[in-house]
């Protein structure tokens, strides 16, 4: 009951970020409905629009699984082992900003371009059969609106914003928690860091060889997610590279309001002063919680 009392706390300290969340969450509902712009395409421009329209490799629902459920579960089994609650917080409410303020900026973006898809040809016409305006020689589709208005939603590329998002995101915290830069050269602790970037990368890859996304389309997206996921983890978390690189900056704040002080050599888990936590940190950090 202490650890949730303690959590409930916490959480409600940062009402207004989930709040600020839920608005998020609002916008992007909004920028999913609304039609993006036409660009105009005329025959001349056709030559790079048909290419095979087909199934998605990684459908749209298993993004949120890879880029948020599984970094989730890896934050929560640290937690279990580590009884941190200040890092299961802002792990979640980190990864959480980093994916919604990703999605806003990259369906934003993809709403206001209006850049065609390359597979766009099959989905404006799926008779195979082009049509131009007399007038404006701009296309005249004829196929399923839902499925034309997706074909205007090239740029850029949200199944990898999304996904560079979110595993960005556990990339920097893995770095953290496994002490990738401890000076001790331990390889093996930088390929289990990296590894989620090289899946969200091969996310964007299937995103070009199942043709709904030009190369340029993938790289924004990655820039854009790796970008937003990097702020949203060090506004949080101190850089990997430093001493407290394992724990949140609330960690320590509150160890300041408690009369606290961290030094490296070992550290007492008992320490009353820590609040409601009971912390296993044996394995985390040597360091001395004290007066």
């Amino acid at each position: 009951m202490a650890l949730q009392s303690a959590g409930c706390k916490l959480a409600l300290s940062h009402k207004q970020d989930w709040l600020i969340l839920v608005l998020l969450g609002a916008i992007e509902g909004v920028l999913n409905i609304i039609e993006p712009f036409h660009r105009y395409i005329g025959k001349d421009m056709m030559a790079d629009l048909m290419f095979p329209f087909k199934e998605d490799t990684i459908p749209m629902w298993a993004v949120p699984i890879l880029s948020i459920f599984i970094p989730i579960v890896i934050f929560v089994a640290f937690y279990l082992v580590r009884k941190d609650i200040y890092d299961l917080h802002h792990a979640i409410l980190g990864l959480m900003f980093a994916s919604l303020i990703t999605g806003v900026i990259t369906d934003s973006i993809k709403d206001a371009v209006g850049r065609p898809r390359p597979n766009f040809f099959l989905r404006c016409f799926p008779d195979k059969i082009p049509v131009f305006d007399i007038d404006t020689g701009d296309v005249l589709c004829s196929g399923d609106a839902k499925v034309i208005k997706e074909g205007y939603k090239s740029f850029p590329s949200g199944h990898t914003s999304w996904s560079f998002a979110g595993l960005g995101f556990l990339t920097w915290y893995l770095s953290g928690k496994v002490r990738v830069f401890d000076r001790r050269g331990h390889i093996a602790r930088l390929c289990i860091a990296l590894f989620p970037l090289l899946i969200a990368s091969l996310v964007g890859v299937t995103r070009v060889d199942d043709y709904w996304h030009h190369w340029t389309d993938v790289f924004a997206g990655a820039l854009i997610g790796l970008t937003v996921s990097s702020i949203c983890y060090l506004l949080l978390f101190p850089f990997p590279t430093l001493e407290k690189g394992w724990a949140p900056h609330a960690f320590f704040h509150m160890l300041g309001e408690n009369g606290c002080s961290y030094q490296r050599g070992n550290l007492n888990p008992h320490d009353p002063r820590s609040g409601d936590m009971s912390m296993e940190m044996d394995d985390v950090e040597s360091g001395i919680i004290s007066k």
